[in-house]
């Protein structure tokens, strides 16, 4: 399946999504679904048990549910038991929550949402930049972040352009960009700001995601300048690109004598002034 991650809010309760795009459907992760219902300590465990009854009920539902994997709690991507919004509409009849028709209505709100964005996808920066908003980002962090999100994109096709595959290449030449400028791995950048599954474009501060901008759109100009002819060479580039940022960042350091890569993320900077 062709799926695009996605993680929606509701009620403060994060809900993992997959988009099939040749199904053109959500595809929603159940335990989230679970966690959003009940007040189960543990909605694993919540699901395994109602799983269990309604297989042997003969549940058709259940049955036709897919597996895909999800970031998990812990940073891995883990299977995990989906269900598109008409199956979920089915099992969420055996969940016993006040919060079952407000989260029903949620769920077609969402698909209807997803097939407007097609038509429109200037839609889909409009409600990021809502989500944001509503997470309590400045006005100014959001508007770097979701520039970061469209020079993101603009390296990404540029990738695919070069025959290059989603997955451990992208990851690969990623971790070179932020080496390159920061010093630091993706997953030591995450480990020197305390995050395990958050994204950490996310929790970047102003000037991280500006210099993280620069790293990306360079890699992305220098590949369309040179013509990279396989993963090795594309590699190379990825280093030249981040370069520049590091240039960069190290003389506004020098002029400012602080560290711009630092433990300090935006989610430390929302609860300082909650």
């Amino acid at each position: 399946m062709k799926q695009q991650d996605a993680v929606k809010i509701y009620e403060d309760v994060k809900v993992r999504t997959h988009w099939d795009a040749e199904q053109e459907k959500w595809f929603i992760s159940i335990v989230d679904v679970i966690t959003v219902l009940t007040d189960s300590p543990n909605p694993a465990v919540y699901w395994r048990v109602m799983k269990k009854r309604l297989k042997d009920e003969g549940n058709e539902t259940v049955t036709n549910c897919n597996g895909l994997k999800m970031l998990a709690p812990d940073g891995k991507m883990r299977l995990t038991d989906v269900a598109d919004p008409e199956q979920l509409f089915r099992l969420i009849q055996s969940i016993p929550s006040p919060k079952a028709e407000p989260f029903k209505l949620w769920l077609a709100q969402l698909a209807a949402e997803r097939l407007d964005e097609l038509q429109d996808p200037e839609l889909t920066i409009d409600r990021a930049l809502e989500q944001y908003m509503s997470l309590g980002y400045s006005e100014n962090w959001i508007n770097q972040r979701l520039k970061s999100i469209e020079v993101r994109k603009e390296l990404t096709e540029e990738w695919k352009s070069r025959g290059l595959q989603e997955g451990v290449q992208f990851a690969t030449l990623t971790d070179i960009i932020t080496k390159a400028w920061s010093g630091k791995t993706t997953k030591e950048y995450k480990m020197l700001k305390g995050l395990k599954k958050e994204n950490l474009r996310d929790n970047m501060t102003n000037t991280e995601l500006i210099l993280n901008m620069l790293a990306e759109a360079s890699t992305k100009d220098i590949s369309q300048a040179v013509n990279p002819a396989n993963f090795e060479q594309s590699k190379q580039v990825a280093k030249q690109g981040g370069n520049v940022a590091k240039v960069a960042m190290k003389e506004l350091e020098s002029k400012t004598g602080n560290k711009v890569v630092s433990s300090l993320s935006a989610k430390n900077i929302l609860n300082k002034k909650n």
